[in-house]
């Protein structure tokens, strides 16, 4: 009896532990509108650099600058995907465009009105970044944003490049 409750219990956890560790099969919109499914992006084999964002939050903007800085460079490195997804809701998505190109972000941008992604994926707050691997698992997961931070999300981006 208690092997069997111990198996039931490491299971439990195994789950737990494994949940929304990959993409979910949602659909999103393009800046222009367009609708694509999120869990395309993984079928790249290419790392995929998700950051969870919303045009109201400062650190969030900081972030995504931050990370545009050092796109270019970043992307001579390794080869990764990188999505900006708005959490904005049908009242402000409007900015989303106007923000995204304003600054000339080189990445993705999408949007999640609903935010069915981000709860998907267990984000509860803005900004959060996660790395999903080439076999389209999140082996990465941050919160918040601090002058700095964009340092470590490259040497995971490259530790998982390498894998």
């Amino acid at each position: 009896m208690k092997g069997i409750v111990l198996l039931v219990l490491s299971w439990t956890l195994f789950s737990l532990c494994n949940a929304q560790t990959s993409l979910p099969e949602i659909r999103v919109k393009t800046t222009n509108g367009k609708e694509i499914k999120l869990s395309d992006f993984a079928k790249s084999g290419k790392p995929l650099v998700i950051s969870f964002w919303a045009t109201w939050c400062n650190p969030c903007l900081e972030e995504l600058e931050a990370i545009a800085d050092c796109y270019e460079s970043w992307k001579k490195k390794c080869d990764f995907e990188f999505l900006a997804i708005s959490i904005d809701d049908s009242r402000s998505s409007g900015k989303v465009k106007s923000v995204a190109s304003g600054k000339r972000w080189p990445f993705k941008v999408l949007i999640d009105e609903n935010q069915e992604i981000m709860k998907a994926m267990n984000v509860s707050e803005v900004p959060f970044c996660f790395i999903i691997n080439k076999k389209g698992v999140a082996v990465y997961r941050h919160s918040g944003y601090i002058p700095g931070d964009e340092i470590t999300l490259l040497k995971e981006i490259k530790k998982v490049s390498n894998e």
